[in-house]
């Protein structure tokens, strides 16, 4: 096995990734990625998913928003599963929301039915959530990473998908993140950097039209 893909987010810079085994989008295309690479984070280089200097051009800055969603975890105990839930790590991708609207129900408070389905359905949602904002406890017993090949994968006009783990270096951690797959902000407008907030739904992110200052 070869050495873990490393992340380092440059103070209001790029990231700059080594061993990166994959970079691809999710439309199949891959990108050059051995070597040190430096991935654009503020959402304006022309050249993405590289950095090519617009950051320092642009003023962009890597700081947390003071006022995003505080880092707290939350626990729903059902019969069968208990589901854990930290909503200043998510990353509003709505996988769970779309997909078993019997359990997690948007604009709802509680927002969580953890008896509102199957086990087994819970269990299937919640590994599908890319933020790494969802886990999930059986017997006690807590799972919360995944079995995946490490690679980064672009979403379109969206983050930076992390699978398969990664040494992401000198930041802190949301209460019960996983390591082994989160969402890095590719838009620059996320309030929970290096991590995604879900921003670039609300900024209209457009990889193909740099950000002007």
């Amino acid at each position: 096995m070869g050495d873990q893909t490393t992340i380092r987010a440059k103070e209001n810079g790029p990231y700059l990734v080594t061993n990166c085994a994959t970079l691809k989008g999710l439309d199949g295309t891959v990108f050059k990625s051995d070597g040190t690479v430096a991935l654009c984070r503020c959402g304006g280089s022309k050249n993405k998913p590289y950095c090519d200097g617009t950051h320092a051009r642009i003023g962009f800055s890597g700081a947390k928003d003071p006022n995003r969603v505080p880092d707290k975890r939350d626990d729903y105990q059902g019969a069968g599963v208990t589901i854990h839930d930290n909503r200043g790590i998510c990353a509003h991708s709505a996988r769970c929301t779309d997909s078993l609207k019997t359990v997690f129900k948007l604009g709802e408070e509680p927002w969580i039915d953890q008896n509102g389905d199957t086990v087994e359905n819970i269990v299937a949602t919640i590994q599908t959530c890319p933020s790494g904002a969802l886990s999930y406890s059986i017997d006690g017993v807590e799972h919360r990473n995944r079995e995946s090949a490490p690679m980064i994968m672009i979403a379109p006009n969206g983050p930076y998908a992390i699978f398969g783990g990664a040494d992401l270096q000198d930041e802190q951690w949301g209460e019960g993140a996983s390591r082994e797959h989160f969402d890095l902000c590719r838009c620059g407008h996320s309030q929970n950097k290096p991590f995604c907030s879900g921003a670039h739904w609300h900024h209209q992110f457009d990889e193909h039209a740099p950000r002007q200052k």
